[in-house]
């Protein structure tokens, strides 16, 4: 059987692929495709985790119909979020990392466990919703004093779909309670956070087989889940199709994840005070990164303006940004102030107000504005990964749904003056697809190895710079 199912979620919107593998041979394609739109409830934003889970499950019904075959399915999603767990139910719907519990329990955990001392543990980037922060939250509200346990959402998925609890190691590396180290659960530093030892699930690496489909699943298949690099991340840093190891990739979507591939964590002062984040990757490597806000600020504006006006589209805006020939203002894509929904182009012209700079005056030059102060964002953090980690970038990778984006790919080119290879789309999902195959042998082989096999199926465009 050399058929397997990658079940990728992200924040925006989830999919099921199917995906064939062997010697030489590398596919995917969709069988299923459904939108993850949070519900905001009286107590706050949540993730409409049990909607996912039945088109997750649906999905998988429509990928044996067309495979019999599969032998294998993994789930991926975004980091940090999880559920709280009791007598293998879940306590609660769980929170969307944009919910705003978050912001005080960053001081109340800082008072126990310093920022230095954090990194120095856990080598992440402060970002307000880690999953130790989050924690603190439940801890405040009391919820956790009732948990049994915890699992991320690529976990909790993999628990219903198997009856298993575990938690795949990439995705445990986001949650700030793993020490940097030692790749386990670091409990000295979660007894330091006043958080409880007990509800932490036994860690697995990659590739690991969790079981068979529980027959409450209603899938006729005798698929084993696997887990793979279920951070999206992590699978999708898998699918660069690099030849050169000299190289950055940029993982874009709702986020920009923008850095390079390490043996070994970067935890000096200057990578702490840069923000930089040391996430696990598969077969042990570090993903040194650098999160930026991403394509999330113009989505949110599209969606801004479509509330007035429907008949707004991307494609039209695009076109006529790259054709646009005057100066449009460049703002600082990485302030946390473009991180709540809503309002977006509101908020782009205040931050421009505020720090002297003329805000566009329309939909196409805020356009312009986005993609321009998106690949100043994107330069930057290839140059601080490569000066902080010693290692050397002749070339950039961009993979997911931002690799489509020409104009974005073309200025990432022009300001670094590095040629931009842009490809694959559905690099999360092919990365997954790939662990999950070489965990049941249909492939065998190192990383480079599988990304060999990337650039043989999936050929990246290339954009070289241009003098201007």
């Amino acid at each position: 059987m050399t058929a397997v199912a990658a079940i990728d979620l992200g924040a925006t919107s989830g999919r099921v692929m199917l995906g064939h593998v062997g010697h030489n041979e590398l596919s995917v394609r969709p069988v299923a495709r459904f939108p993850n739109t949070p519900v905001r409830t009286i107590d706050g934003l949540h993730w409409n985790i049990l909607e996912l889970y039945r088109n997750v499950v649906a999905g998988l019904g429509a990928a044996v119909r067309e495979e019999p075959s599969i032998s294998s399915a993994a789930v991926d999603s975004w980091a940090v979020d999880y559920a709280l767990m009791r007598g293998g139910r879940m306590l609660g719907t769980p929170y969307h990392y944009r919910d705003e519990r978050n912001l005080p329990a960053v001081e109340a955990t800082h008072a126990l466990v310093g920022p230095a001392d954090l990194y120095a543990a856990n080598g992440l980037q402060f970002l307000s919703f880690n999953t130790l922060y989050q924690l603190a939250a439940d801890r405040e509200a009391g919820t956790l004093d009732l948990a049994e346990g915890f699992l991320l959402i690529p976990d909790l998925i993999n628990y219903w779909l198997t009856g298993q609890q575990f938690a795949e190691q990439t995705n445990a590396s986001t949650t700030g309670l793993m020490s940097i180290t030692s790749g386990e659960w670091d409990h000295a530093l979660i007894g330091r956070l006043g958080l409880p030892r007990a509800v932490l699930p036994e860690l697995v690496a990659p590739g690991t087989p969790l079981g068979s489909l529980r027959p409450e699943v209603d899938v006729d298949s005798a698929m084993v889940v696997t887990t793979v690099g279920s951070h999206d991340t992590a699978s999708a840093v898998v699918a660069v199709p690099a030849t050169n190891p000299d190289f950055a990739y940029i993982s874009c979507g709702t986020w920009g994840l923008v850095g390079v591939e390490l043996e070994h964590p970067v935890l000096t002062e200057a990578s702490r005070a840069a923000n930089f984040t040391n996430e696990g990757g598969v077969d042990g490597r570090v993903r040194f990164l650098h999160n930026v806000m991403g394509l999330w600020i113009l989505s949110e504006s599209v969606r801004d303006w479509q509330r007035t006006d429907p008949s707004v589209e991307l494609p039209g805006l695009l076109a006529a940004a790259s054709a646009l020939t005057t100066p449009v203002a460049v703002f600082d894509a990485d302030d946390p102030t473009f991180q709540a929904p809503g309002e977006m182009p509101a908020r782009i012209a205040e931050w421009c107000r505020d720090h002297g700079v003329q805000a566009p005056r329309s939909p196409v030059e805020f356009v312009r504005s986005i993609i321009e102060s998106l690949a100043v964002a994107f330069v930057d953090s290839v140059r601080t990964a490569a000066e902080l980690s010693g290692k050397t970038v002749s070339v950039i990778h961009i993979v997911g749904g931002g690799s489509q984006n020409e104009l974005l790919c073309q200025l990432i080119a022009d300001r670094s003056g590095m040629p931009v290879l842009a490809g694959p789309v559905e690099a999360t999902a092919i990365g997954n697809v790939l662990v999950q195959a070489r965990a049941h042998g249909l492939v065998d082989g190192s990383l480079e190895a599988l990304r060999g096999l990337v650039a043989a199926a999936f050929s990246p465009r290339q954009y070289l710079p241009t003098t201007r």
